[in-house]
């Protein structure tokens, strides 16, 4: 028998306006409709109907989990320092960690993810293959302390995650465990009712070699990905590849140098001569690790630094100040061009490639060059996909314009390899007799983020709109007011739930039938039953959340009906 809630004993506030601060959907309704209420910045406190839905989704994570044969265990989240310091995440993190000592000095964290830990529990607990493969997962509460936590749940300093780790003796198995992941992640976003694409991603800091993320389309996301319209290639935006091949430049003439004072930056640079900002060569300082790296765009694209990050993970990236510049008079601020620079890395998008000519930075003050040939004039150190991706940009696949949009990361599935093993020497005794080192795989959900995604896609302007699966309620039975309404909607509910029908009543006395009828459509359980003006005749009325449609239905008809729903 399932449970009736009622509401005139359930902890719920609803809200007829949005809070001050809340600027998405998800953090509006989730609000309003008495899901959530927020602690501190970037810390929410999960109310009854909240804590139902995550629980719902916890439940279709664990079940697929287990389909594919996860062990659950739950790791600590006060995590030692030194398990960090070992895989040199400690520092990578850097402002991310919580960090905190006990009374006797010793270095904690409050873990944002557990690679290491769950990689110290299987060196303690398994030795040899005949114990593998494995699949361990837990499903638990992280921290990260965001420097601007906003949206909601969607980006807080406490969120609920599944994170899972596969560990094999053979990539072969590796491959296997990638592939049993990415099928149940599957299953598991078509059961929550997610809109979602599989995209392709960087590895950055965590390595391995392949890496895909799970994103559900909506204007509140923080991640942009490309999708072509033409084929099925999609992918973040970070992970989109450009081809360039080597075009002939002998045809251009010798470096000429141009007076071109007052003009530092591209679009002084492009008036002054009259040239497109396309026909220029834009050289962006930055520090890697502290030294000085220049990178170089086509003057009408704008380097990507997250892009660029990621392909420079586990290096520290950051902008270049006015101080950098002290000291080295090779570096003229504003009229840097490639050709010259001594000991200096030089870093290049596709786009500049060989028998490409130039105007860019003559590394004179007011002065400029044309008819730079990369390959000629300019060597590249390296060439990697550094520009910010814009809408109609060609296809790496097919070659056709990409297409822009907005999502919210959901899952992110990575091949790691031995990263992690090599740095706690994690082997096991192999079928030779010898130690064989394991290779692993990392996989993660965003419970928490899943609420907030499924109320950005599935909201109307009337309020939430849950799928069934992970809705607190399969009906909300709505009396209208009068004594007999409420009995009829008592009895209906009692005669549901032995049924097995999850019931929300409205049964609160002195609340006017209109804010019933509005705190239902706000609240978004799939179906509504209303004990309405034809009660004395035994007639409800069923209304579908979603579609609207609406009919009239004896008792028995209702019961039969939302008993025997998909």
């Amino acid at each position: 028998m399932a449970q009736v809630q009622r509401m005139s004993r359930l902890m719920i506030k609803t809200l007829r306006d949005d809070p001050a601060d809340a600027e998405t959907l998800n953090h509006k309704l989730l609000v309003r409709a008495g899901y959530v209420r927020r602690t501190a910045a970037g810390i929410w406190t999960w109310l009854p109907l909240g804590k139902k839905v995550l629980e719902n989704i916890t439940r279709v994570v664990r079940e697929e989990m287990d389909a594919i044969g996860g062990q659950e265990v739950l790791l600590p989240a006060l995590l030692p320092k030194e398990s960090y310091d070992a895989s040199g995440r400690y520092d990578e993190y850097g402002d991310l960690l919580f960090k905190l000592k006990d009374r006797k000095g010793a270095e904690y964290l409050l873990g944002p993810t557990h690679e290491e830990i769950f990689t110290q529990v299987v060196k303690d607990q398994i030795t040899s293959y005949k114990d593998l493969p494995v699949i361990l997962y837990q499903i638990q509460t992280k921290y990260r302390d965001e420097a601007r936590p906003r949206a909601g749940v969607l980006r807080g300093r406490e969120f609920q995650m599944k994170d899972s780790y596969s560990f094999d003796t053979t990539d072969e198995g590796l491959v296997e465990a990638y592939q049993l992941h990415r099928a149940a992640y599957i299953r598991i976003f078509e059961r929550l009712g997610l809109d979602h694409r599989i995209v392709s991603a960087v590895s950055g800091a965590m390595g391995g070699s392949a890496s895909e993320e799970f994103l559900a389309p909506a204007p509140a996301g923080e991640d942009t990905f490309v999708d072509c319209p033409a084929c099925d290639y999609a992918a973040n935006t970070e992970a989109v590849t450009f081809r360039a091949t080597p075009v002939d430049g002998s045809a251009h003439g010798p470096v000429e140098e141009l007076d071109t004072p007052d003009t530092p930056t591209i679009e002084t640079l492009a008036a002054h001569l009259g040239v497109p900002a396309a026909a220029t060569l834009k050289n962006l300082l930055v520090k890697v690790d502290g030294e000085i790296v220049a990178v170089g765009v086509p003057g009408d694209r704008e380097v990507d630094l997250g892009k660029l990050g990621e392909h420079l993970a586990p290096a520290v990236v950051e902008l270049v100040t006015a101080e950098d510049f002290e000291g080295r008079p090779d570096l003229v601020r504003g009229y840097v061009g490639p050709q010259g620079l001594e000991k200096v890395r030089y870093i290049a998008d596709p786009r500049i490639a060989a028998g490409t000519a130039w105007i860019t930075g003559a590394n004179k003050p007011g002065t400029h060059a044309k008819n730079v040939v990369a390959g000629r004039d300019f060597e590249v150190d390296d060439y990697l996909d550094v520009v910010v991706v814009e809408e109609g940009d060609p296809c790496p696949a097919c070659g056709a314009g990409l297409k822009l949009d907005r999502a919210i990361e959901i899952g992110h599935i990575f091949q790691l390899g031995r990263k992690f093993a090599d740095a706690f020497q994690l082997d096991v005794l192999g079928q030779n007799g010898k130690p064989v080192r394991v290779t692993m795989g990392s996989y993660g959900i965003g419970v928490s983020r899943a609420v907030a995604a499924l109320a950005e896609q599935t909201a109307d302007e009337q309020g939430l709109c849950w799928p069934r699966e992970i809705a607190p309620a399969d009906v909300h039975v709505v009396a209208a007011g009068k004594a007999l309404q409420t009995e009829l909607a008592l009895d209906v509910s009692q005669k549901l739930a032995a049924a097995g029908v999850r019931v929300m009543v409205d049964d609160r006395a002195g609340v006017s039938p209109g804010v019933k009828f509005t705190d239902a459509e706000l609240i978004g359980i799939p179906k509504i039953l209303v004990a309405g003006r034809r009660s004395a005749e035994g007639v409800l009325e069923l209304k579908d959340r979603r579609t609207g449609e609406r009919e009239e239905l004896t008792v028995d008809e209702a019961i039969t009906r939302l008993t025997t729903q998909g």
